[in-house]
């Protein structure tokens, strides 16, 4: 079973849900906005993909962050763990776990791959 972190409202989950539905996969979605996520998460994520690939710094929620904030994130991995936790938007969306490990961010080639 597939399951899909991110924010509902969100253009690139969009792409990934109408992707996932023309594909006929099956999924659960969890936002995390909403339903907020745990630190276990985080740190699996973070040990499988890296900051550099789990921390949007692209993101206006990263931007607007005081520089002094966005170091001591980067700190450490509990640091920056807490930072996520605290500002969900900061995580790059979505978060495809699949039973071959990670799909982050929206890769429709990857997506595709999944069916077979």
């Amino acid at each position: 079973m597939l399951k899909i972190y991110g924010i509902k409202n969100c253009s690139t989950m969009k792409k990934a849900f109408d992707l996932l539905n023309m594909l006929g996969l099956s999924y659960e979605f969890h936002d995390y906005k909403k339903q907020s996520i745990d630190a276990q998460h985080l740190q699996q994520w973070l040990e499988q993909a890296g900051t550099e690939v789990i921390l949007n710094k692209k993101g206006t929620t990263w931007r607007k962050l005081d520089e002094q904030v966005q170091q001591n994130a980067l700190a450490n991995q509990t640091a920056l763990i807490e930072a996520l936790k605290a500002h969900t938007s900061m995580i790059k969306r979505p978060v495809l776990e699949t039973p071959n490990g990670l799909i982050i961010g929206f890769d429709e080639e990857k997506y595709r791959a999944l069916t077979g």
